[in-house]
């Protein structure tokens, strides 16, 4: 029975990997990366660490819940065959990261070892950028569950992983139910990087932006006076 160690490559630049993950992505018998379209990888070929990804998987998979599915069960199936595998993830593997909850309960139920280290998310360096307290209440959505909400919410919301034109029309569909047409709400992308953008726009102009990608993010500030409405 081999291992699984989960990492995370931080939100933009090398230098918020943790020294922890670093280590061991040096080490590693066998490094996978969910996938190499993230900023840091540069620093990884560059630092000469061998890797694969699971890049080939987002072409053959319909939706992203199939996709994370077959990642994991490839993961699992890998370690049970005897490979102690590193496997690197953007961001923090704690935050809106579904391979790694599918891993925990495949791992579970396999009795594969998984051990999953803290790292670095976007949302330390939104906190950051914007001055936010987290204890005063944040919710953090994927874009996709934004549809789900029937009220508004009494906290900030920050939505992540507004993938394209079309992710971002439907979060603003959604939104707009909620908070109305005008709402001011903070269009951030590539966040830690140096071509980073943090700006204020009316709600009805999210899908208008030129930067949409993977690396695109909103954050909606709480109701003035905690007013949810349904």
């Amino acid at each position: 029975m081999g291992t699984i160690e989960v990492i995370g490559l931080g939100p933009g630049r090398a230098g918020l990997i943790t020294r922890e993950a670093w280590a061991l992505m040096e080490g590693a018998q066998t490094l996978v990366l969910r996938t190499a379209i993230h900023p840091t990888v540069a620093a990884l070929r560059a630092a000469g660490l061998a890797f694969s990804t699971y890049d080939g998987f987002y072409e053959q998979a319909p939706d992203f819940e199939t996709l994370y599915g077959a990642i994991a069960d490839d993961l699992i199936a890998r370690a049970a065959s005897g490979e102690n595998i590193v496997y690197a993830v953007p961001g923090s593997p704690l935050v809106a990261e579904r391979t790694v909850v599918l891993l925990r309960e495949r791992a579970a139920a396999r009795g594969v070892p998984l051990t999953v280290y803290p790292g670095m998310s976007f949302v330390e360096v939104l906190y950051t950028r914007l001055g936010i307290d987290p204890v005063a209440g944040l919710t953090i959505l994927d874009a996709e569950d934004v549809a789900k909400l029937t009220v508004r919410p009494f906290t900030s919301l920050v939505i992540t992983q507004v993938y394209d034109a079309f992710t971002a029309s439907d979060c603003k569909l959604a939104l707009m139910e909620l908070y109305g047409d005008e709402a001011e709400v903070t269009f951030i992308h590539d966040l830690a990087l140096p071509d980073e953008t943090i700006r204020q726009i009316p709600l009805y102009a999210l899908d208008r932006q030129p930067e949409i990608d993977h690396l695109t993010s909103l954050f909606v500030p709480a109701p003035a006076g905690n007013d949810a409405v349904s």
